[in-house]
């Protein structure tokens, strides 16, 4: 239900989007084409609250807070999308929604799991820093990664779904029906956000208000799910079911800080302005790295399950995530293997089509190809 709700109040929304400037408009580094409506938060947010006011008997402080959280977010969020404010705005919104979370609702960062090797360890007066530095740190992630049409949706998609495999695993089966809530929302939304036949471009975008809601929700069912004595679930696992964001924004805040930039800056430095660069479009940059944060959550899973300590799996992400910061370190590098993977993909396509018994691409069809890959510089 959440999820027509959105696919619905998004059209509906539309007039009302072109009415009073609430668009996103090409300029600078902004490749689409038109001015496009930035009212997916809204409608995300309408849909999870009315779903969830529908599906839930009881509204718990620790929803009734994540929803006042929502609502600044989202207020910010559409005065950033109308007037463009300052960065700090929009951080000062996140910690008071992060505050909100941890004074109000009780969900918090309170012991890390034994990923240091200590499990009985909890975290004491660091528990409030630590908890506000997670939530503003995932909502800044997703915002970031919101770049290329259908990018956020689907890696925030991908996490929620794992979220609640993890929280059913773990016993946790009202977490797990709230958050598929939140998944229903999101796939409503990029129904219009992506790309299909028939349609070249996005029809309506999330906006800074989207990411920032998504970014706190994904942090309040992380801190419920890994905080949750009664269905325990390790914290590390919530870095390896969001992982292109995470790992892409602490490799750029230390790649600009060497540089002598603020991390705030703008830029074409991420994962997927060099992916985009390599050749790829917008739904296969969607489908490698939604298939990759799945596989990286299936693994991470599975390890658990085979009863890999906690710190070698922490040991792991950090290697995977100073892995890509060397690759990143000199752009050449990573296009040179983004267009290899690109080229074993499009090799495997063609071997299946001709498994399949389907023709070969035609003449067109390659000399396409051909032009976009001269046109991304690939020799």
């Amino acid at each position: 239900m959440a999820g027509f709700a959105t696919w619905l109040l998004v059209w509906l929304l539309k007039p009302v989007a072109f009415r009073y400037g609430l668009l996103d408009c090409p300029k600078g580094r902004k490749a689409h084409e038109a001015p496009t409506p930035v009212t997916g938060g809204l409608a995300m947010t309408l849909a999870a609250v009315a779903g969830g006011a529908i599906a839930i008997r009881t509204i718990s402080p620790e929803i009734t807070y994540l929803i006042l959280g929502m609502a600044l977010l989202l207020a910010v969020g559409l005065l950033d999308d109308l007037r463009d404010l300052r960065w700090w705005w929009r951080i000062l919104a996140q910690m008071v929604a992060a505050l909100g979370l941890y004074y109000g609702g009780g969900v918090r960062v309170e012991q890390l799991g034994g990923v240091f090797g200590f499990p009985d360890l909890t975290l004491g007066p660091l528990s409030l820093p630590l908890t506000v530095i997670a939530t503003v740190g995932l909502i800044n992630a997703i915002n970031l990664v919101d770049g290329v049409d259908g990018l956020a949706g689907t890696l925030v998609l991908a996490a929620l779904l794992m979220l609640t495999a993890a929280a059913l695993y773990a016993g946790n089966g009202e977490l797990a029906g709230e958050t598929l809530i939140l998944g229903a929302a999101v796939i409503g939304f990029l129904a219009w956000n992506f790309r299909i036949p028939g349609r070249s471009r996005a029809a309506a975008f999330m906006g800074n208000s989207g990411s920032a809601l998504l970014g706190l929700a994904i942090a309040w069912v992380c801190f419920r799910l890994t905080q949750n004595p009664g269905h325990p679930v390790s914290p590390v696992l919530a870095l390896w079911l969001l992982p292109v964001p995470v790992m892409d924004c602490l490799v750029l805040i230390v790649r600009r800080l060497r540089e002598g930039r603020s991390p705030f800056s703008a830029g074409c430095d991420h994962i997927h302005h060099c992916m985009r660069d390599a050749g790829w479009g917008p739904m296969g940059i969607c489908v490698v790295l939604g298939g990759f944060s799945l596989l990286c959550g299936l693994a991470a899973g599975q390890a658990m399950r085979l009863d890999i300590p906690n710190p070698l799996l922490l040991l792991a992400w950090i290697g995977m995530a100073v892995s890509w910061y060397w690759l990143s370190l000199r752009r050449v590098r990573a296009l040179v293997i983004f267009k290899a993977l690109r080229r074993m993909l499009l090799g495997n396509v063609a071997v299946a089509r001709s498994l399949a018994g389907l023709p070969p691409a035609s003449n067109d069809d390659v000399a396409a190809e051909e032009a976009r890959i001269r046109a991304a510089g690939e020799p």
